[in-house]
């Protein structure tokens, strides 16, 4: 299968220059919408501003059962952006001439990373470098050159596990959305696009609530044990 025909690709034919101009168009898109919710914020609210404020509503509740309602508003920042970005970094490869840059590696080991470190060093900010590395030991001290080390590949895993799930269903689901504009190029989409669409939420959704699972296995150790 040949390269995707991208309006973007018009300019230049470089993958890379195609891959960061539609992160740089994602980061846009996401600016001007936080800009347009809260440039003119109103009491009773509407437009733009009804949208983001069921959204960050939304994830408050995804995060509470999770986390508690206090710190999933304390990281509302955090996983509402990457929410907001990933989503957008999906649904903006459905658009015939626009790639997903979610379907790219880099974007999503880059992200991914980013919840790593973060939630690594909250954990630490919270409970302290010798208490939040104890709870990697297990239960039992003489199981502790066991666990030890089991712990750090499970949470080095993990970067694996948030960045190439996210890359393969995109980059699947873009694949299939070539294949079916190739066979049948007018109707065929249509409930390809409803599919694409229902696919980039749950990809979305799925980053968002194992970012709030990460964080609160690093910050609720004491209530864990």
């Amino acid at each position: 299968m040949g390269e995707m025909f991208t309006f973007l690709g018009l300019i230049n034919h470089s993958h890379d220059f195609i891959f960061v101009s539609h992160i740089v168009l994602v980061g846009v898109i996401s600016f001007v919408l936080a800009k347009l919710a809260t440039s003119k914020m109103q009491l009773v609210p509407s437009g733009v501003q009804n949208v983001m404020e069921a959204y960050l509503e939304s994830v408050v509740s995804m995060g509470k059962d999770v986390i508690g309602e206090e710190l999933a508003r304390k990281y509302l920042p955090l996983v509402a952006t990457l929410g907001l970005m990933v989503f957008i970094a999906n649904v903006i490869g459905i658009i015939p001439g626009f790639e997903a840059p979610s379907s790219n590696p880099n974007m999503t080991l880059a992200l991914a990373l980013m919840v790593f470190i973060y939630y690594n060093f909250e954990g630490i900010r919270v409970n302290g470098v010798v208490h939040y590395f104890a709870h990697f030991m297990g239960p039992l001290k003489v199981l502790a050159p066991l666990m030890f080390p089991i712990e750090i590949v499970s949470h080095l895993s993990r970067i694996v596990s948030l960045s190439f799930r996210l890359f393969g269903n995109i980059k699947g689901d873009d694949l299939f959305l070539a294949v079916v504009l190739m066979l049948a190029p007018w109707v065929a989409p249509l409930p390809a696009y409803a599919l694409l669409t229902f696919s980039a939420c749950l990809q979305t959704f799925i980053f968002m609530i194992l970012t709030y699972v990460y964080l609160a296995g690093a910050v609720l150790i004491s209530e864990e044990h």
